[in-house]
């Protein structure tokens, strides 16, 4: 059970992204490589300047497309510390790579609502990138409305580089290091985190005492998730599993997948599969709106553990990177 119901079902249900992942990070790469990017940076600078934001800004905001963890890195570039925060605080709320998992599993969840199939909804990726941008630009405004974050951005001062025609071998580091570290994730932090929820949704209260139980309503994970589940009605999600899977994503966002492919109680790849998984994942939700609500609520939150304590040391200030935990769940709440 642990190894098919957990191990199989959670890790393997992450690991089956890393394709689309290894596209991402590769037209990530050539868009570094190239000499491109510090040009997106000179050109928005106008447009961000409207909302308190640097064109420098810009870059940590992309970079965080593939991973937050560099992208928090790439803001120390910000000379001001009031910019600096601004950028740091707003720059997980862009879907990173290990968010795409949960965006392709939760659009096919809302897609089978309107047609009955299980299949990818087409559009909710470009949505959620879309969502995160407008995400920072009205947290910006919101921010830039208090006293500590007031004042103008500073001036963009940088040099351009020259194009040049990025080199094959340097573009394909860029996307194994990448790649590397999510399956080197995907082997430890994903790892423990679906053994112990495994053991948490299969070791309950019985008839007799503590031991493994056959419904996993009885689990001591679906009394912890009972026991949140209020705070979470109002946004539309109020049963304990996506509660669950919720509470994962703070360890790591893929762990979200996996989290609810062992709640699932399904293991294996093949179609039919894959439709008991969708369609238990889809009784969790009344709606298509409240599936929505989960999948926003999820990619706007606190980070994973790797990006927060990330976000530690760049803040170097225990009162601004506590702040910036209480900001970013209360924005997304």
């Amino acid at each position: 059970g642990l190894i098919l119901d957990g191990i199989v079902a959670g890790v393997g249900a992450v690991l089956g992204f890393v394709p689309q992942m290894a596209i991402l990070f590769l037209f990530l790469s050539i868009l570094e490589d190239c000499g491109y990017m510090v040009r997106i940076a000179f050109v928005m600078d106008r447009v961000f300047r409207h909302f308190g934001l640097s064109g420098k800004s810009f870059i940590p905001l992309l970079i965080s497309s593939g991973c937050g963890i560099p992208g928090i890195m790439a803001s120390k570039t910000i000379e001001q510390d009031n910019d600096r925060r601004l950028t740091i605080m707003t720059a997980t709320f862009i879907p990173c790579g290990a968010k795409l998992p949960v965006i392709a599993l939760m659009g096919g969840v809302m897609t089978s609502y309107a047609t009955g199939s299980y299949t990818a909804g087409g559009f909710m990726a470009p949505i959620m990138y879309f969502v995160g941008i407008v995400a920072v630009l009205v947290a910006a405004i919101i921010l830039k409305k208090t006293k500590p974050f007031s004042g103008k951005p500073a001036p963009f001062v940088m040099e351009l580089p020259q194009y040049h025609v990025p080199q094959a071998k340097t573009v394909l580091l860029h996307v194994w290091e990448r790649l590397k570290g999510f399956i080197i994730k995907a082997g430890t932090i994903l790892f423990l985190a679906t053994v112990i929820m495994w053991v948490l949704s299969s070791i309950g209260t019985t008839g007799s005492g503590i031991g493994f139980v056959e419904d996993s309503n009885d689990s001591i994970m679906a009394i912890l998730g009972g026991i949140l589940a209020p705070i979470f009605a109002p946004l539309g999600f109020g049963k304990w599993q996506p509660v669950a899977a919720s509470i994962s994503g703070f360890s790591a966002k893929e762990s979200i997948v996996s989290t609810m492919g062992v709640l699932a109680n399904v293991a294996g790849d093949d179609a039919e599969d894959t439709m008991i998984v969708g369609a238990a994942i889809k009784a969790w939700f009344p709606s298509a709106v409240a599936a929505f609500s989960f999948l926003l609520f999820n990619l706007l939150d606190s980070p994973c553990l790797a990006a927060i304590s990330t976000m530690a040391h760049e803040m170097q200030s225990r009162k601004w990177f506590w702040f910036a935990i209480l900001y970013q769940n209360l924005f997304a709440y």
